[in-house]
């Protein structure tokens, strides 16, 4: 089985859940090469390479996009909306992981076009556990769309 080696965005402010993150997508042995913006506005500007992005080849479309709900400026909710919203963007699969669990939040992420909506785990090896099935599923079994030429 071969293993869908595109970039992933990663929308995520908090160091601390990035690098926890990142230790985590090494143990899973994912290799894909991920891209880190913190808010929501940087995340929008990469999409459609606006501002610094404007320039294509500084921003690839990811493959996939791990978004975090709580996001300084534009918050995790107006980019799903927006990525969802766009014919160009909305193919790309966004997990959205962050650290709400509540029903509400989880409802309107669905609605909204969310492909899977993830609780951040607590711990490290919680982490670890989470990606790898991430990694297995997403990467492994899901056949994702190509970009088109």
């Amino acid at each position: 089985m071969t293993t869908d080696t595109r970039l992933i965005l990663f929308i995520e402010d908090s160091d601390d859940d990035f690098f926890a993150a990142e230790r985590a997508f090494k143990k899973a042995g994912l290799k894909n090469t991920i891209r880190r913006l913190t808010n929501g506005d940087r995340a929008i500007d990469y999409l459609t390479h606006r501002g610094e992005f404007e320039e294509p080849n500084s921003a690839p479309l990811p493959g996939i996009i791990l978004l975090d709900l709580n996001l300084p400026g534009l918050d995790g909710r107006d980019v799903l909306r927006f990525i969802k919203a766009d014919g160009k963007l909305r193919k790309i699969p966004v997990i959205v992981l962050t650290t709400s669990n509540a029903e509400k939040d989880i409802q309107q992420c669905y609605d909204d076009g969310a492909n899977t909506y993830v609780q951040k785990p607590v711990d490290l090896q919680g982490f670890i556990q989470a990606i790898t099935h991430l990694k297995e599923y997403w990467f492994e079994i899901a056949i994702l769309p190509r970009e088109e030429a």
